[in-house]
């Protein structure tokens, strides 16, 4: 993977009108964007995407559908559509992207970096079956679905199982609970 140029934010997430190499957004903990899309299907199941292995942080466990940063001067809808091609090669639309929110994650590791990141997050409805989907090796180990009860039944056991990001609980809980309130329409 290239070390990507990103556009610094401020603590309250507006633009600085300066870059940097992710590197040093990681190093310096400077706030920054990233595009989560989570999808889900009309038959209440969620697409989860298992963290490869060689990731910094939190190799192996089952995470968002797709995320990744925003590229400097790319909007958060053109890096949810093209992290979507590149981690799980599909095609998808802005007319296919359901903003929900921005959610504020600022997280420090053992490994000296320093994530202050703005999940600015999508639900897109998966027409597609799994099998179509092929995982970028560098980023993705695995793919699966899970209905909406899997989802929460692993959620609420997820500081024992090592399944998902435990700290990540709040921000999961209300993933779920928008996708029922979609599907149920």
């Amino acid at each position: 993977m290239y070390d990507e140029l990103i556009d610094i934010l401020t603590p309250k997430g507006k633009p600085t009108g300066k870059s940097a190499l992710k590197s040093e957004i990681h190093s310096k903990g400077y706030y920054h964007n990233t595009a989560h899309l989570w999808f889900y299907t009309s038959e209440g199941y969620i697409l989860l995407q298992q963290r490869a292995a060689s990731k910094i942080i939190y190799p192996l466990l089952w995470d968002v559908s797709v995320a990744g940063h925003v590229d400097a001067g790319e909007s958060i809808e053109q890096a949810a559509i093209r992290e979507t091609k590149e981690e799980i090669n599909l095609d998808i639309s802005e007319a296919q992207l359901i903003k929900i929110g921005v959610f504020e994650c600022f997280q420090s590791y053992p490994n000296d970096i320093i994530d202050n990141e703005f999940h600015n997050t999508f639900l897109c409805e998966l027409k597609t079956d799994l099998k179509n989907l092929t995982p970028q090796l560098e980023e993705v180990e695995a793919l699966k679905l899970v209905t909406l009860k899997e989802f929460e039944t692993l959620l609420k056991h997820s500081k024992t199982n090592n399944h998902f990001v435990s700290s990540n609980s709040d921000y999961y809980k209300f993933i779920a609970k928008t996708i029922k309130t979609k599907i149920s329409k």
